[in-house]
């Protein structure tokens, strides 16, 4: 049973019919979000439903885009550890420090969930060719999955991107092509050939599915939680769909009778080498402008230009929440330090979570006492060069 019914423009709110293929609206060419008949829904699951099933982001199918489940991809991906980060908290003095760790998703990183389920609707939809701009991570996910699913997969990436990243694609079947320049070039570029060859565009909010996969996040963590939000979840912010898909979930949920109004504050940290979200945030603007010159180790948060970009700042400011920048050593200390008191190598972004929660607790606006779960989207295997 599933209960999906259309789509809805983040922006304009044009309603359009959910079996068919889209890519942004055709009206103000804004993301596009899946809506489903939570009243429905509501009758049909609830928790109790879901505790037997297996621990992967399909449990919550009936409000996930696939309608057949024979469609469905799945490599596991999802249920990934809620760590009580206890040595990380008694070193910083704080008792209530959770880090969520995607880096063992399949591919290794949390780009699993959003390309696991845009790709599996794109193969119900009839889709056969897929192609994505990426600085690494989402170009592996998105080759894992249509490596399963049978179908084309060409993949845009910056040609200083670290080599694992490159070959990862490759070994998956993946065509890939190295563009000189930022992730905001291979959109270009593969933009150019989309039209040309008629494959499906699988950018980050270009397509209205790979949001639904990261929002499992946010289901997970209530879950995990026992069907409670923390205080404060700190999120490493590139693209963003992780950052919007939880909050899309945490109303979907509280719809369907699962949590209460309560809502965790949502804080963007990037890479003071690439911060377009955090300046538009503290500006007070609506959209971001395009960060020049963007720099950083953390290659996911190097993402000069967001299309989401009002999605991520609407978040942040319904949540009563922050944005952080922090810079690229402070990034590698804050990996290190995760690693040797809690046992996890994390992506720098991961890094990134740790190093924007030490900045928000001198600043004070992080308070004794509240509960605070930092996500780790990847895992550093693939930046292992960094620590050379």
């Amino acid at each position: 049973m599933n209960f999906l019914t259309h789509l809805e423009c983040g922006m304009c709110g044009e309603t359009l019919e959910a079996d068919k293929i889209w890519n942004l609206c055709p009206k103000c060419h804004k993301p596009l979000l899946a809506r489903y008949d939570l009243e429905a829904a509501k009758q049909a699951i609830n928790p109790d439903t879901i505790r037997g099933r297996e621990p992967n982001m399909w449990r919550y199918k009936e409000v996930l885009p696939v309608k057949d489940e024979a469609d469905i991809l799945t490599l596991g991906e999802g249920f990934t550890p809620l760590h009580h980060a206890r040595r990380l908290g008694e070193e910083l003095d704080f008792a209530n420090l959770y880090i969520k760790d995607e880096g063992l998703n399949p591919t290794g990183s949390f780009k699993a969930r959003g390309l696991c389920a845009a790709v599996s609707r794109a193969k119900e939809l009839g889709v056969t060719s897929v192609s994505i701009p990426t600085a690494g991570n989402a170009g592996g996910a998105m080759s894992a999955y249509a490596a399963l699913a049978g179908m084309e997969a060409f993949v845009f990436m910056p040609k200083d991107v670290p080599r694992p990243f490159i070959n990862e694609c490759k070994a998956l079947g993946a065509r890939v092509t190295l563009i000189d320049g930022l992730i905001t070039d291979c959109g270009k570029a593969a933009k150019e050939e989309l039209i040309k060859h008629g494959r499906f565009d699988m950018s980050t909010l270009k397509e209205p599915y790979r949001i639904e996969g990261k929002k499992t996040m946010g289901y997970e963590l209530a879950e995990q939680m026992n069907w409670t939000l923390p205080d404060v979840i700190i999120y490493p912010t590139g693209g963003g769909t992780g950052l919007v898909g939880m909050w899309k979930a945490f109303d979907e949920m509280e719809k369907m009778g699962w949590l209460g109004s309560k809502r965790p504050r949502m804080v963007s940290v990037q890479s003071t080498g690439c911060a377009p979200m955090v300046r538009a945030f503290k500006q007070g603007k609506e959209f971001a402008d395009t960060w020049e010159g963007a720099k950083t180790v953390a290659d996911g948060l190097r993402v000069p230009a967001a299309v989401g970009d009002f999605l991520i700042l609407r978040a942040l400011r319904e949540s009563h929440g922050n944005a952080a920048a922090v810079p690229d050593n402070e990034i590698m200390d804050a990996s290190n330090l995760m690693g040797r008191t809690q046992g996890i190598f994390p992506a720098p972004e991961g890094g990134a979570a740790l190093a924007g929660f030490l900045h928000l607790r001198r600043r004070g606006w992080i308070k004794d006492g509240e509960t605070v779960v930092l996500f780790n989207t990847g895992s550093g295997h693939k930046y292992s060069h960094l620590w050379d």
